[in-house]
């Protein structure tokens, strides 16, 4: 009796917190070998390995690619792609994608339930995201025996680990086969949480076994293909080496298929552009023999710096009472008023901005400018007048109300036009909805104000906003954009 008890305890905990209960934290299999087992001479190498490397310091990666042999072998390559990384920067989650060398399967494993082990401690792995991911895409599972002795994402670790600012989570993504129907909806999947606050690893090694001259010709082809920026020019080059391969050249690629998602996600976008960085390949190790190398590359993958503004709490106040003074003084004297010289220098710039008045907290009027001709600070005068008097929804404003007025001001980057609503991230975006000569947005701010996701979101904008119905956004031009937002306190 009290067997069958616990037995039915059993099974509704793991009914009820599956994740939970089979959580098992994966330990180091490849720690003594790949690299120094120990953390102190694990921090030694690391240390050696950054030492003269080439750096440029770009914040604006966006992924690497980096090759995971042991470190004797291509740890200088990898270390010189982690370099252009400023050191101690902040991610959110860095999404490693490895290839499976000893596992076969078809589709994807997500390591989902515990986190991941090195000689320098424990590295989270966002469960959430990655239960997320397998649940909502038929192709994505987990694979416990790929994971359990796979090097492509485990030799990454110690990278992150020394190189990063702490915080971060980390998803551990291995490929199961390269087919390109798979990478393309991994692609789909992982583009969302392309964005500045993740960053992207892929883990690959480059031509395996021919002698060092075939190995540069080969590599060059291969790296040459990725950085066109054509997924196709790469699967091209990748077939290449069936059914003839050049000699001895067993792959040009073992993580084409993680490659190729990366490429997938970038393919078409202008703002961002591929790097080399470094080539080696393992005749320039000690221990590497010149007639059987492997190619290691490092690859970057940049993203243009939106239009930032640093606004100090100085500009902030000036524009706040140049926004209240202009409208009050307009409803006095019907006057637009003049703005004296001298003041903040940042203001100069010319960026977009939207005044919102509430009252007793409720919107009283809003009105913007996208991508102006004239400075910000103007913007912001001619804005705060016609947020008072030009809202249609609204009656003008009195001068007996601004005393119960508080003005909030939105300080715009540029339009960025999207072709995939997934692109769009509601509360950290603004959306603007273009059909003809109709336009409607709405600021980014708006998402946490309603907790509208990102499709009532869209119908909203497009039917109240810019007057195309409930699914007109389906096939309108679409822009995003980001917002520093500030309010009287």
């Amino acid at each position: 009796m009290r067997t069958n008890i616990l037995f039915r305890v059993i099974v509704v905990l793991l009914l009820l917190f599956p994740g939970q209960l089979l959580a098992q934290d994966r330990q180091p299999a490849v720690a003594g070998s790949f690299y120094p087992g120990n953390a102190d001479a694990l921090k030694k190498e690391l240390s050696q390995l950054f030492q003269n490397t080439s750096t440029q310091t770009d914040s604006s990666i966006a992924a690497l690619i980096v090759p995971h042999a042991g470190y004797i072998f291509s740890g200088k390559v990898a270390a010189t792609g982690y370099a252009q990384i400023p050191i101690g920067k902040a991610y959110k989650n860095v999404f490693v994608i490895g290839v499976s060398h000893r596992v076969r399967f078809s589709g994807v494993s997500i390591y989902p339930h515990g986190n991941y082990i090195t000689p320098l401690g424990k590295i989270q792995v966002n469960d959430t995201l990655a239960e997320k991911l397998i649940a909502e895409n038929s192709f994505i599972h987990f694979v416990p025996e790929a994971h359990q002795s796979e090097h492509s994402i485990e030799v990454q670790l110690p990278f992150l680990q020394y190189h990063l600012k702490k915080g971060y989570r980390i998803v551990p993504i291995l490929t199961g086969d390269s087919n390109p129907a798979t990478t393309r909806k991994l692609a789909e999947a992982l583009l969302p949480y392309f964005t500045s606050d993740n960053l992207f690893i892929i883990s690959t090694d480059f031509s395996h076994y021919p002698a060092n001259a075939t190995a540069q010709k080969v590599d060059k082809e291969t790296a040459d293909a990725i950085l066109s920026g054509k997924p196709e020019q790469l699967q091209k080059v990748c077939q290449e080496t069936a059914p003839n391969p050049p000699e001895n050249v067993l792959t040009r690629l073992c993580g084409e298929s993680g490659v190729l998602t990366l490429m997938e996600m970038v393919s078409g976008k202008p703002d961002y552009h591929y790097h080399q960085i470094i080539y080696q390949n393992s005749s320039v190790s000690s221990a590497g023999d010149p007639s059987r190398v492997v190619g290691y590359y490092a690859i970057s993958v940049t993203r243009d710096n939106e239009q930032t503004f640093h606004l100090t709490e100085n500009d902030q106040s000036y524009l706040l009472k140049l926004a209240r003074s202009s409208i009050e003084t307009y409803l006095k004297s019907g006057t637009v008023q003049k703005i004296a010289p001298g003041y903040p220098e940042g203001l100069q710039q010319h960026c977009g901005a939207f005044v919102t008045l509430i009252e007793d907290g409720k919107l009283r009027g809003c009105i913007g400018q996208f991508n102006p001709s004239i400075p910000l600070v103007e913007v912001v005068r001619n804005m705060a007048i016609a947020a008072a008097t030009k809202d249609t929804r609204f009656q003008p404003v009195l001068l007996s109300e601004m005393k119960s007025i508080e003005i909030e001001i939105s300080v715009l980057t540029p339009l960025h036009k999207i072709k995939n609503v997934e692109e769009f991230t509601p509360g950290k975006q603004g959306i603007y909805i273009k059909k003809g000569n109709r336009g409607g947005t709405y600021l980014p701010q708006v998402a946490e104000q309603t907790g509208w996701d990102r499709e009532k979101m869209l119908s909203h904008c497009a039917r109240d906003k810019a007057g195309i119905g409930w699914n007109g956004w389906k096939d309108a031009e679409l822009y995003t954009y980001e917002a520093i937002v500030f309010h009287e306190k």
